[in-house]
């Protein structure tokens, strides 16, 4: 489907992608992997073609759909965007209707399977498949819709384009966890190629049977999944390291030859000396740097540090929360779930102190110090809202930080210096992957990754004992998560953290919060969290509030609506078997009349699947 060669990218004087090659064939499930900054999203757009190379060759057959990490949607409303991502099927109507016109009927047969196979009526997808992800109706306006909002139409209209090839970048990003497991599910179902970057773990492992790392500029192929690349991949830096001190040492012999011989450098020892010079202009192999992040502060081991008491929050029509009461203590660390527009980021800023409750109180211990990461990566900015350096965001435009707390007294020693002293900001980005000559760079041409990790090295600076985290885990490349998980692990304060990575959930947090229909509920794990959450709410605007439901369900409904989840995901499930059925060609070897049966059941279950989803709506709202 995809064959690239010699892919060369450089911008400036940065060279991102120094030959890459891949080749991608026919149902190939690749996770694309690699630090923030190697090139992964520059490669994606190459093969998109929304960027040129300098150098290469890129060869596509067939149709390809993309999701960048910034995508553009050609429409003024939601309905002429995905009217673009459904022409395909428009075109292949008229190629049938075509095809009986000029009596090609081996071209008619052949459009007909097709049509078996996907459907002969498409639109209804639209709409759910819009309802799926979160993202808002097909009468919205597209200038009103959010950054977010415009990712998750971005997202439906790439899965709607039945493409040959799927290229996804951070899909999952602006997800809530439901929309997450089922994206989940349609790529774990899909039949044509797919490209995958992702910072979902589980995501990886579950859609991707293959795995390319971009490392300094090239591509290396792991066969296998996620987790057979971690072992692959340990294995061969541990190959490779022992190959570069196996250099190092014939470096060292030969060198000691060439200064205690002097007499012997004739003519007959010429080709050992140019042997020592390309050993010396062999390029060094530069292996995955690291870094370590301690957020502890050596303060309050127990108590609690903020709380809750009787919180009430309405914005119009809608209640968020009613006389809500949560506790937290130092060591606690609090994932919370729930749909876009329950009330997640609403409960961070009561907790900052952003938003006043209607009712209740929000109560801070003496001297708890709260910080804030938000989902949007703010604070890098310089007072006046200009556009700060990576040097002058890190230090808040001064040339030299101290680091607090425990946390400081640990920097201080491992740099060999006194606990408390000054460390030059130079000095401090270095130890968070950001090269000298990278210093000089305006905070605005980071990259998603790069901004996140600056913001948590200025975590490091604040030595708060509360931390209020809004998706962290967006755009951090996977060495980067693990640095995060580990120092909050340690952390030795309170966590607050709104994320939809379902990993980071289950190895960091001691209990979530879940936003369902009838509000938030605490729960000890993601696992307790009812499987089928409330379909999200979709805003019209950008700044309108979600709509409460005004009316209760009766009994006899709310039996019906408790047992529709699992009606539908029946219905899915056969929907797919039957799918693979009929896209098996040993099917038509089958009697004529058991192939029309088949068919006749697919278009039944989805009118079947259509049904649920309207009733399961009718009866949510």
């Amino acid at each position: 489907m995809i064959v690239v060669r010699s892919l060369e990218v450089s911008f400036g004087n940065r060279h991102v992608l120094r030959g890459c090659d891949l080749v991608v064939k026919t149902g190939d499930r690749i996770g694309l992997v690699g630090a923030n900054g190697s090139g992964k999203s520059t490669f994606l757009r190459c093969l998109a073609g929304d960027l040129d190379p300098d150098h290469g060759t890129i060869t596509l057959t067939g149709r390809l759909s993309a999701l960048s990490q910034e995508p553009v949607l050609l429409g003024r409303t939601v309905g002429e965007c995905a009217a673009t991502a459904i022409a395909w099927h428009a075109r292949l109507l008229d190629a049938y209707d075509k095809a009986l016109a000029d009596e090609d009927y081996d071209e008619s047969a052949r459009i007909q399977d097709r049509l078996d196979q996907v459907g002969w009526e498409v639109g209804h997808r639209v709409a759910a498949m819009l309802d799926r992800l979160g993202a808002p109706p097909e009468d919205a306006e597209v200038r009103l819709l959010s950054g977010g909002e415009k990712r998750r139409v971005a997202l439906a209209l790439a899965l709607l384009g039945q493409p040959d090839v799927l290229i996804l970048d951070e899909p999952t990003n602006h997800l809530d966890l439901a929309a997450v497991e089922w994206l989940q599910g349609w790529l774990s179902g899909f039949r044509g190629a797919l490209l995958l970057v992702t910072h979902d773990r589980y995501l990886l492992e579950a859609a991707c049977d293959r795995i390319v790392e971009i490392e300094r500029g090239k591509t290396v192929a792991y066969d296998g999944s996620y987790a057979d690349y971690l072992l692959a991949r340990a294995e061969r830096q541990a190959r490779l390291e022992q190959a570069q001190d196996r250099r190092l040492r014939m470096i060292a012999r030969e060198a000691e030859w060439a200064s205690r011989s002097p007499a012997a450098r004739s003519t007959k020892q010429k080709a050992r000396l140019d042997r020592l010079d390309a050993l010396k202009s062999h390029e060094r192999i530069q292996f995955n740097q690291g870094f370590e992040l301690d957020l502890a502060t050596g303060g309050r081991k127990s108590g609690v540090v903020l709380e809750l008491i009787g919180v009430k929050k309405s914005y119009d029509d809608r209640e968020l929360l009613r006389g809500f009461d949560m506790s937290l203590s130092p060591g606690e660390r609090i994932g919370i779930l729930g749909a876009n527009g329950s009330g997640k980021s609403t409960l961070l800023k009561l907790l900052t102190g952003h938003v006043i409750p209607d009712a209740g109180e929000v109560v801070k211990a003496s001297r708890t110090d709260i910080a804030l990461l938000d989902q949007h990566r703010t604070g890098l900015e310089a007072p006046d809202g200009s556009d700060w350096t990576v040097f002058e965001a890190a230090g808040g435009g001064a040339t030299h930080v101290t680091v607090a707390g425990k946390a400081g007294a640990t920097w201080q020693r491992g740099q060999g210096g006194r606990a408390g002293e000054t460390i030059h900001v130079a000095g401090f980005l270095e130890r968070f992957l950001f090269p000298r000559e990278s210093l000089d760079q305006p905070v605005s041409k980071l990259s998603g990754g790069e901004r996140a990790r600056l913001l948590l090295a200025r975590l490091l600076l604040r030595g708060a004992g509360v931390l209020l985290l809004d998706e962290p885990t967006n755009d951090l490349d996977l060495l980067t998560l693990r640095v995060l998980e580990e120092a909050l692990l340690s952390f030795d304060g309170a966590v607050v953290v709104v994320t939809h990575d379902r990993a980071f959930l289950d190895r960091v947090c001691t209990g979530v919060v879940h936003f369902g229909p009838n509000g938030p509920v605490r729960y000890a794990s993601r696992q307790q969290v009812p499987k089928f959450e409330a379909a999200p709410v979709t805003a019209r605007s950008k700044d309108a509030a979600p709509v409460l439901p005004s009316k209760r369900r009766s009994y006899k409904e709310q039996k019906e609506f408790d047992a529709l989840p699992a009606q539908i995901e029946q219905a899915e499930s056969d929907h797919a078997q039957l799918g693979e059925t009929l896209s098996d060609p040993e099917t038509y070897k089958r009697p004529a009349d058991e192939v029309a049966i088949l068919t006749a059941r697919l278009a039944e279950l989805e009118r079947d699947i259509e049904r649920l989803y309207e009733r399961w709506a009718e009866l949510e709202g």
